[in-house]
């Protein structure tokens, strides 16, 4: 095609796509792992498209970017990624299914079992998504405060998923449905020649928004009830701060035995836990969780880009950087709720691979995608992203009648034009902004080493402190509405098959009480769940970190001041994070 063809790619628009396969005998003779030693499937879906359809409303505003996504992301000339750079813009497409390959747990061990969807044989011609009419929301209500009723229905909904996995490759059954966070997450797939990772960056929120969807869709369909929706973990809350019970009754399909044995029973959770229990108090840990979700969605969140994650157009490395929630709670929920102690990666919850294995998993994920439109409801200048790059990145999904579809992040910016929305539950972390200071006053920046001579950092194996100067000092009203001042961490280096977790404050020195985080000087913290990229042999992650300090600042006091003083306090794995440079900009919100 010519790069100044105007004709739209003709996309199917099929809505009867046959469940029945087309089977390859030497494929019922091979290990899992072999099926997939080639990337391709030995067995597909069969789907008919017609070119002659009618177009829908993606096809007639494609732009030259989005018709070579078309190419690059579906098979036929994906091979074009690497011939030229695109001239304008290069959002990531929809993964190859036909190149999808080995997922890897950690280095040298690669999952046993191939976490690579059915490819439809019209995989060049898959249409996207449109959403079909709806006559009420589907409104998805807290885990723990859902009644009898609703809970033998999910019951039976996920029952009915598991026992389509008699068919391994039917893309409705419980276990295809979790490879897909497998393939996603663990390199299986790559776009442009590089892996695809949708954690660690702006592509967090909408694909897992999609992913939901389509599982919330699947359940209700098993069960023939259209206004079915999943629940969800209301964390955030003091009512929800453990497993929810319906999750906790064994012998239920909603039951996973590979969770923390600790953890059980009406345990409550630690928002910040990294894989160290904490000989703290409920009460404390309960407050420690308030202010984390106060930190994350208010504090070092003002702006899109720090909520949303760095941005990760095609071409780019994967993991960029993380938003504040995919950091924290997202991430150590995953960590507090894998059996740790008694599964050597962590599983289910708590490692990529097998996160979707436990079906709190999806729950933990509604929770999360309720803060995305809890966050906007803050108000400022906490929106949806503008960029074209994110609005135009693209997922591949079946939905519950077995059909394959494109679908983009555009379309899953409103969940109620989606089809769903949450039940109210009280936001306590909102009004839950620390203000107990442990400084009285300006902490004496002259007995700290300036931030030149303890960066580089080989190796966070202690609390440190250092003094740091500021870009500007006694900013306006006006200025700081305009610019947000960043506390940034350059290429932090860690081996990102381990957990790692430290704190920051502010105006502290290294003798602080880091397990009480109700306090002004709490500025936030970083954390990495394992994770791995199949082209990265020595798995070691380099990422920015980035704070928001405005209204830290403000809080303690230090406005007017020129130096501050900052505290790093390692919780785990610091002694294998070495972090190269540390700096204060000011960034447009």
């Amino acid at each position: 095609m010519s790069s100044s063809s105007t004709t739209t790619l003709p996309l199917c628009t099929n809505k009867s796509l046959s469940s029945s396969f087309t089977t390859n005998n030497s494929s019922l003779l091979s290990k899992p792992s072999q099926l997939f030693l080639h990337g391709r499937r030995n067995r597909s879906f069969k789907v008919s498209c017609n070119a002659n359809n009618n177009v829908g409303e993606h096809d007639k505003n494609l732009d030259a970017v989005d018709r070579r996504n078309v190419l690059l992301g579906l098979g036929g000339l994906y091979g074009a990624a690497n011939l030229a750079p695109l001239a304008s813009a290069s959002p990531i497409p929809p993964p190859d299914l036909k190149s999808c390959g080995v997922a890897h747990v950690k280095e040298g061990v690669d999952v046993s079992y191939s976490c690579c969807p059915p490819v439809p044989d019209d995989i060049d011609s898959v249409p996207y998504y449109k959403f079909p009419p709806m006559t009420k929301l589907r409104i998805r209500p807290p885990a723990h405060a859902a009644d009898e009723e609703y809970v033998a229905k999910y019951q039976l909904a996920t029952s009915r998923m598991r026992e389509l996995d008699k068919d391994s490759f039917d893309p409705l059954g419980f276990k295809q449905q979790a490879n897909i966070h497998c393939a996603y997450c663990n390199g299986a797939y790559k776009v442009g020649g590089k892996e695809l990772q949708v954690h660690f960056s702006w592509l967090f929120f909408p694909f897992h928004r999609w992913y939901l969807y389509f599982y919330e869709r699947i359940l209700g369909s098993l069960i023939n009830d259209p206004t079915f929706a999943l629940p969800y973990w209301n964390w955030d809350h003091p009512k929800g701060m453990r497993i929810p019970p319906m999750f906790d009754r064994e012998g239920s399909s909603l039951y996973d035995d590979k969770r923390n044995q600790n953890h059980r029973n009406g345990t409550i959770i630690d928002l910040g836990h990294f894989g160290k229990e904490v000989d703290t108090p409920q009460l404390q840990i309960m407050t420690n969780n308030l202010t984390l979700m106060y930190r994350q969605m208010v504090t070092n969140a003002p702006c899109p880009s720090q909520f949303f994650g760095a941005a990760y157009p095609l071409g780019t490395e994967p993991s960029p950087g993380m938003g504040t929630i995919e950091n924290i709670p997202h991430t150590p929920v995953h960590i507090w709720t894998g059996d740790s102690p008694r599964q050597k990666n962590g599983e289910n919850m708590g490692n990529f691979y097998s996160a979707g294995l436990d079906p709190i998993f999806y729950c933990h994920h509604a929770n999360v995608d309720r803060m995305w439109d809890e966050w906007k409801l803050i108000g400022g200048k906490r929106r949806d992203l503008s960029n074209k790059d994110w609005l135009n990145s693209e997922f591949f999904f079946y939905d519950e009648n077995r059909n394959p579809y494109r679908v983009k992040v555009r379309d899953c910016l409103d969940s109620k034009k989606m089809g769903f929305g949450y039940a109210p539950m009280p936001t306590p972390w909102r009004n839950f902004k620390p203000i107990r200071k442990t400084t009285a006053g300006k902490l004496n920046t002259a007995s700290i080493a300036p931030v030149t001579k303890v960066f580089p950092l080989a190796k966070l194996d202690r609390a440190i402190s250092f003094s740091i100067t500021r870009p500007a000092s006694s900013r306006t009203t006006q200025e700081k509405n305009e610019q947000e001042e960043i506390l940034t961490f350059n290429k932090i280096a860690y081996d990102d098959t381990q957990y790692v977790r430290f704190d920051v404050f502010l105006n502290v020195d290294k003798t602080v009480n880091a397990d009480e985080l109700d306090k002004a000087e709490f500025a936030g913290s970083y954390t990495s769940l394992p994770h791995v990229h199949g082209n990265n042999t020595n798995h070691v992650t380099s990422v920015t970190f980035t704070l928001a300090i405005t209204e830290l600042l403000e809080d303690i006091g230090l406005e007017d001041e020129d130096t501050i003083a900052v505290t790093l306090v390692p919780k785990v794995g610091g002694e294998g994070v070495s972090i190269e440079s540390v700096e204060i900009k000011l960034e447009d919100c």
